[in-house]
This record gives structure tokens, C-alpha cells and sequence, in this order.
């Protein structure tokens, strides 16, 4: 019987200065293999050896909410709005003008809607990021204000970006930056968030003291934990 190595899709990263090889799994749900040198042999042994954690990462991944459309299929096509998937529509209008129009709409009744003369993906992601950041400004920020005031926990800053990896942040200097992502998931799971990372202005670490301090201001926190992991920021 011949035995064949596992071999999947991957996208490798040479650095010299790792002493082992990496796999991770990236937001795109990418395979990452990252190695201080280009060995295929020993690569290829270690996707062999780590089949089943491969699949179930990828696996996990796909069945995570929030992910970016691909505006490939019209028909199933959703984006998540405080906890909500909504259809996205996609609409495409002739037009003899030269620039990209764009229109990116939402109602709660009907979802969102996108609408373009020249299919332009970049410009699409634009504006849906665009909508999150706003609409987290709009929403967030006032329920971190009343936050701070039940808490008596008052942030120097408050700011909203696209990350990554974190949901919020607290830097040393109790400015607060919460990912625009957020605004995907259910009010319920963003105020933990909030909670989490107003707690972080008295405990700037993960010990007992600290979540103590989160569980009294929500005591469900561990389950709004998990459902924050459903989500891809």
C-alpha cells in the first residue's frame, strides 16, 4: 500500500530567525506555514503529522459568523448587524459614466443592499468597513459612556478601528479602541466588550482581581465569551 502525504493549499513565510515551523490559520482561513527555511520535505512531513488540527481549524473557520462576502452568489450573500445576518443585495446599474459608483445601503426590513455600475471588490469591502466604523461610533460609544458612569471607570479616549485579532484594547493610558467589527455581533456580547475593557482602567492584567471586577458587572460573562468566538473580527 502507498502511502500519500497530506497535502494541502498553504502559503509559506520564510524566516530565518524561527527555530521551528508555524502553522497557523489566518482571517482569511488561509493556511500559514511559517519556517526559517525553504524544506519542503520537513513542511510536507508537518502538515502529514498535523492533518486532523488542519482540518478542524479550517473547518471551525468556515463555520464562523461575519465573514466578508466573496460577491460571488447573490442569492446567499449575508452580513451580520448587532447579532443579525441580513441578505446582501447585489444591483448592478449600467452607466456611461467613466468613475466606479457605488451605493451601499441598509434598512433593517431588507437587509443591505450594493449597488454598482463596474464590479470593484476593494471598493465593496470600502464600504461596508466604512458602514461598521460608523455605525459603531454611533452606537458604541454612547453605551460606553453610561458604562463608565455605573462602573465609575472613565476612559481618557475613545476610538474605532479595524483589527485583526482584538475586539477592544485599553492602553496604559485608558484610552479605549474597540474594533469596528463589533458592530457584527449581539448588544449583549458588546457590552461585555465594554465592560471588559473599562474593567482594564482599574486591572491592567488578566488575574482573579479582574475578573471578579468583570463577573459583578456581568455575571453571564464566560457564555458572552463564547459567543464572542463565533465571530471573525
Amino acid at each position: 500500500m502507498i502511502h500519500t502525504l497530506f497535502q494541502p493549499n498553504y502559503k509559506l513565510i520564510i524566516n530565518p530567525k524561527l527555530k521551528y515551523i508555524h502553522l497557523t490559520i489566518n482571517e482569511q482561513g488561509e493556511l500559514l506555514v511559517k519556517a526559517p527555511s525553504n524544506s519542503k520535505n520537513q513542511i510536507e512531513q508537518l502538515l502529514h503529522k498535523k492533518k486532523e488540527w488542519i482540518e478542524k481549524a479550517q473547518e471551525k473557520f468556515t463555520q464562523k459568523k461575519g465573514r466578508m462576502p466573496t460577491f460571488e452568489d447573490n442569492n446567499n450573500e449575508v452580513l451580520y448587524h448587532l447579532g443579525t445576518p441580513y441578505p446582501l443585495i447585489l444591483q448592478h446599474i449600467a452607466s456611461d459614466k467613466a468613475t466606479n459608483l457605488v451605493s451601499f445601503n441598509y434598512t433593517p426590513k431588507k437587509g443591505f443592499k450594493l449597488t454598482y455600475n463596474e464590479p470593484n471588490t476593494t471598493e465593496f469591502i470600502n464600504q461596508i468597513e466604512a458602514f461598521y466604523k460608523y455605525k459603531a461610533k454611533e452606537i458604541i460609544t454612547p453605551l460606553v459612556q453610561q458604562q463608565a458612569e455605573i462602573m465609575s471607570l472613565y476612559p481618557t479616549a475613545i476610538s474605532f478601528r479595524k483589527t485583526k485579532r482584538q475586539w477592544g484594547s485599553c492602553s496604559s493610558k485608558n484610552r479605549l479602541s474597540f474594533n469596528t467589527g463589533l458592530i457584527k455581533l449581539p448588544l449583549d456580547v458588546i457590552q461585555y466588550v465594554i465592560i471588559h475593557e473599562l474593567t482594564h482602567i482599574k486591572h491592567k492584567h488578566h488575574q482573579k482581581a479582574f475578573w471578579q471586577e468583570v463577573e459583578y458587572y456581568s455575571p453571564n460573562y464566560k457564555k458572552l465569551e463564547q459567543q464572542l468566538k463565533e465571530y471573525l473580527t
